[in-house]
């Protein structure tokens, strides 16, 4: 009669959990946004995934998501954090909410921090892809002035 061994010396590499594994890949999107490698960002993202960044249009599918990243990496965005304060799975999909951080570099030189909250909906195809992604700040949006209105067209 076959009996299994029981050794925890038969597979040597730890089995990830559900949430470790959004983590860590939480972190991989962070280096690679922020040595440029936006390929390697939008390959996080399934083929259906949407990438939703305030003041820009929804970027859907990774070639769309990659172009994104590169317009906003050269609106001067750089310096990105990732905080996962909370995962949560069932089955095959995964939700990822935290805080953020990202510096702005301005056309003068200065630098303009951001801090917000993020939302990221993951699904197992496989390995975990990024189905949805969003963001929004919590900095208060600036007060314009009368002069600054009037340099805005009409509606």
């Amino acid at each position: 009669m076959y009996r299994p061994y029981s050794s925890s010396l038969t597979d040597p590499r730890p089995i990830m959990d559900v949430q470790s594994m959004i983590r860590n890949l939480a972190q991989d999107f962070v280096t690679s946004f922020n040595t440029g490698n936006y390929d390697q960002v939008s390959a996080l993202f399934a083929q259906d995934g949407v990438f939703m960044v305030p003041q820009y249009d929804a970027a859907y599918g990774p070639k769309a998501v990659e172009r994104l990243l590169h317009q906003i990496g050269e609106a001067g965005f750089e310096d990105l954090r990732l905080e996962t304060i909370r995962v949560e799975a069932s089955g095959d999909l995964a939700m990822e909410i935290g805080r953020y951080t990202v510096s702005i570099r301005q056309l003068d030189g200065s630098v303009l921090v951001d801090r917000g909250k993020y939302l990221k909906a993951w699904r197992r195809l496989g390995v975990w892809l990024i189905v949805a992604d969003c963001w929004s700040s919590s900095l208060p949006v600036p007060v314009h002035t009368h002069s600054d209105i009037e340099h805005f067209p009409a509606a």
